[in-house]
């Protein structure tokens, strides 16, 4: 099987266990209920949870332990995106090629169904206490849950998008606010996925803080390629309008250090995160495990950063 035909397959697994964990559109909130769904189908790459995935086979872990918080992963990763999407903020109409929440359902119920999203993705990941009674696996299952709430909230990918706001002012901005707003925004719900998936699994701490470096330098390629793509892509290929950043007087790695430099970083990033993953090879984890090389994940990496879209 080649890449490609594995990656649709891990995303459809991914997709399937997200619409397990999707609530019915039923009862006097249908109306919420429907945008949280919108919001979440809307298409996407399912990257985070993929890569917990992967990450968690990585370290040779088994069963579905990992299963609900992929799902919490994804509902935060797009209850972020229907906030960002808001007038308020970045003021976008269109994503992935169809309307925005908001521009569906307004204003208000897109804040709510954001909201709604980010409490069912607790009330998902906390469910994986039932999937076990293994007192070592419900540690794990703490920890992650330790992880998912720190990377997602204000010293993670909300106190990102804080900084974003104020960024867009002009004042004060310099290389080392711009990369903290690419950690926190961007990178951290990577550094999530992998953390979890190598927690979920037994993995040490050591190997633990190398996957979340591995996952800071795939976070900020991915946001430095993003912003190449705002510059260079096409509206067709993207699904959404190219230019905003510009639009939104936003600092970028781009507008800040030019193309070819950005260029540049993704490479030297990129290729200091596939070191780190495959340093794992030949590892011994907490299981007595023998850790050998994930390809398709490596592969992924390289993919994703060197995407056109």
């Amino acid at each position: 099987m080649n890449f490609k035909q594995q990656l649709d397959e891990k995303t459809k697994f991914a997709e399937d266990v997200l619409k397990k964990y999707l609530p019915k559109e039923e009862g006097f909130q249908k109306k919420v209920l429907e945008a949280m769904n919108y919001s979440v189908m809307a298409g996407g790459k399912r990257l985070r949870p993929i890569l917990m995935r992967e990450s968690f086979l990585l370290f040779g872990g088994e069963g579905n332990l990992t299963e609900p918080f992929m799902a919490a992963l994804e509902m935060i990763h797009n209850y972020s995106l229907v906030h960002d999407d808001l007038p308020a903020m970045d003021n976008d109409e269109y994503r992935r090629g169809r309307k925005t929440t908001w521009n569906v359902y307004g204003d208000g119920m897109a804040v709510l169904a954001g909201d709604g999203l980010l409490n069912l993705a607790f009330e998902s990941a906390a469910s994986a206490f039932d999937l076990t009674d293994d007192p070592e696996l419900t540690k794990r299952t703490a920890k992650a849950i330790q992880i998912l709430g720190k990377k997602a909230g204000i010293y993670g990918m909300i106190g990102g998008q804080a900084a974003d706001i104020e960024a867009e002012t002009g004042i004060g901005v310099d290389k080392e606010l711009l990369f903290f707003i690419h950690e926190n925004k961007t990178a951290a719900l990577i550094q999530a996925a992998m953390m979890i998936g190598a927690v979920l699994a037994g993995a040490g701490k050591e190997a633990v803080e190398a996957m979340e470096k591995a996952a800071y330098n795939i976070g900020i390629a991915f946001q430095i390629q993003d912003d190449i793509l705002d510059v260079t892509g096409s509206e067709k290929v993207l699904g959404k309008p190219i230019g905003s950043d510009e639009k939104n007087h936003k600092l970028t790695y781009v507008s800040s250090h030019g193309l070819d430099e950005a260029k540049k970083e993704v490479s030297r990033l990129s290729g200091e995160a596939l070191s780190i993953l495959r340093s794992f090879e030949n590892h011994i984890d907490s299981g007595e495990n023998k850790i050998y090389r994930n390809l398709f994940l490596e592969e992924l990496v390289t993919v994703l950063i060197t995407r056109e879209k």
